[in-house]
């Protein structure tokens, strides 16, 4: 995201500005967002069973330390855990399916094979 545009909040003298730097913020997120999910999707190729997928240790140590990060920040805490948490909850889906679809090209691919 090119920030040169935006205006600091402190600098902002009307609402518009503020939406528009909020506004702008938001996109750069969606987009952070969009490639978490690109990552996450690469990472269910990695992985042995669907079962693995999920991996809840991860999930807590995740969620521990962006809680950890956003006080640092001084943000509630509480508040960013639950934000990633559902962040989390979409991403394993996301991983599931992307496993389940790797999953189902192998067997189709061996199949063929065995069919030759």
């Amino acid at each position: 995201m090119d920030k040169s545009h935006l205006i600091p909040p402190e600098q902002c003298v009307n609402l518009d500005e503020i939406r528009a730097g909020m506004d702008a913020i938001d996109r750069e997120i969606v987009s952070l967002i969009a490639s978490r999910v690109a990552y996450v999707r690469k990472a269910a190729g990695f992985k042995t069973s669907s079962a693995n997928v999920a991996a809840p240790e991860r999930v807590a140590a995740v969620l521990k330390t962006r809680r950890q990060w956003a006080e640092a920040a001084g943000l509630n805490g509480g508040v960013i855990e639950s934000l990633y948490r559902d962040l989390v909850t979409y991403c394993v889906s996301e991983e599931h399916r992307q496993w389940e679809a790797n999953h189902a090209k192998t067997v189709h691919t061996f199949l063929s094979e065995q069919n030759r």
